[in-house]
């Protein structure tokens, strides 16, 4: 398989620390958030990977609908991802995510079909699947 995009992200520091993309478009400072114990104030890996899985999902949403009848445009959709950690019963921990999936002008059972199509071809959703449990509504208005 090709590799179609690649990407560098370098963490310093851990969760108290920065990261930076190798082109420098993504630079950031980390913190542990309060519920985690830290004193927040600066962005967590899960807050950036609940960003790009819902941004990511939006966009397999629009992608499946390409050469449908019901076509999917970039300001007829919103993704809410929220991705939670808990401890996994094994001294580690894991994660969850519940996507919330809203798409203007279509019907909710036609709704529900497209969302179901983007949750087999999204990427973050092929990486998580039988590893994250991932909760999934959809509505439409």
């Amino acid at each position: 398989m090709s590799t179609l995009y690649s990407t560098r992200v370098t963490a310093i520091g851990g969760r108290s620390g920065t990261i930076r993309s190798d082109d420098g478009l993504l630079e950031m400072s980390l913190a542990l958030p309060p519920a985690l114990g830290g004193k927040g104030g600066a962005t967590n890996p899960e807050q950036l990977f609940a960003a790009g899985y819902a941004a990511c999902f939006e966009n397999a949403v629009i992608h499946v609908t390409r050469n449908q009848a019901a076509k999917v445009r970039d300001n007829d959709i919103t993704v809410v991802a929220e991705v939670g950690m808990a401890p996994n019963g094994s001294g580690g921990f894991a994660l969850s995510v519940a996507l919330d999936v809203a798409i203007a002008g279509i019907d909710q059972a036609t709704a529900e079909a497209i969302v179901g199509q983007a949750h087999a071809v999204c990427p973050y959703s092929n990486a998580v699947k039988g590893n994250i449990d991932v909760a999934i509504t959809v509505t439409t208005h």
